[in-house]
């Protein structure tokens, strides 16, 4: 990656391990949104494992299980032989009577969670991962303190997860676990990037304080950052037509540096020293190559700036 995403000192974390500072989240090569088929999975994870990636972000959710079955068979021939992985937990896949995907269940107690991660470890080939989240435990509070956290917790003392935390959408509450439990890192998506900002009010102060890694996801708002149409995603959603003139704005700013605005996308997060990596998702190896190219992309410090001017990023951040 360039200078201008690597610079500046990281802040010492709870992780026992370094983190790739750039990595790919799975949800699309489970089929979000569109199908993938087995060639272009392997297309894009052999695309990453030529950049040099090593981080992969992946769930049971994604795909029911696909996600994780195809890190499991194409990581090796993609050449990447000591890959960084994070999973997810909390749900469990219940497949129909024909073996085909069926529904996904929350699960929070100590038995599911340790068979959703066995379940886990079969798919990815693996004996154990580096990070395991609670995956979106937002309605259940109750059952995270009682049996969720206490569960992944012995499962960090037996060796089977190396690190473990939260995957949220919301800050707020995943700020409320992180000052309640031992939490070694957390992945927040689409809660900190040039179009939203709920991250910094608690949570990324929090982490500095705690020494909680933080992990970004969703940097481009689901679509909107990368292209910034009528016909784009924000959040999952068909996108406001506010919230376009904003995006749309923030690309007339970049562009007028010479900037995509996808680099000032990718590179945002980390101006935060709280932050440790970003992870992006990739469909096609196309993908790959772009996001790599946008990490490296040289960011003025007079881009920074004008886009600070304009609110899409906090003047304190500014380089």
């Amino acid at each position: 990656m360039s200078d201008t995403f690597l610079t500046g000192d990281r802040a010492a974390t709870r992780l026992p391990f370094g983190l790739p500072r750039l990595g790919i989240g799975t949800a699309p090569l489970g089929g979000l949104f569109t199908e993938v088929s087995e060639e272009e999975a392997a297309r894009t994870l052999r695309a990453a494992g030529d950049a040099g990636i090593t981080y992969f972000d992946t769930a049971p959710r994604y795909g029911h299980g696909l996600a994780e079955e195809r890190l499991g068979r194409l990581l090796g021939p993609a050449g990447v032989s000591e890959p960084v992985l994070s999973t997810k937990t909390g749900w469990l896949l219940r497949p129909r009577p024909d073996g085909s995907p069926g529904e996904v269940v929350p699960d929070w107690s100590e038995r599911g969670i340790r068979t959703s991660l066995e379940s886990s470890l079969t798919r990815l080939g693996r004996s154990h991962v580096d990070i395991l989240y609670l995956h979106d435990p937002d309605d259940f509070p109750d059952e995270v303190r009682r049996t969720a956290y206490p569960a992944v917790r012995r499962l960090r003392e037996e060796g089977l997860v190396r690190a473990i935390g939260f995957g949220m959408n919301h800050s707020a509450p995943m700020a409320a676990h992180v000052a309640e439990f031992d939490v070694d890192v957390v992945l927040i998506a689409g809660r900190f990037t040039l179009l939203d900002h709920e991250a910094l009010g608690t949570l990324l102060p929090l982490c500095s304080k705690t020494g909680t890694a933080v992990v970004v996801g969703g940097v481009f708002n689901t679509g909107l950052l990368a292209d910034p149409s009528p016909a784009a995603m924000f959040n999952y959603r068909p996108v406001p037509a506010e919230t376009l003139a904003r995006a749309r704005r923030c690309h007339e700013l970049c562009a007028a540096h010479d900037v995509p605005l996808t680099a000032a996308a990718v590179q945002f997060p980390s101006l935060h020293p709280a932050v440790t990596s970003v992870v992006l998702g990739c469909r096609y190896a196309e993908e790959v190559t772009a996001n790599v190219a946008a990490a490296r992309f040289p960011v003025p410090g007079e881009l920074w700036q004008c886009l600070a001017d304009e609110g899409f990023i906090p003047r304190e951040l500014v380089p």
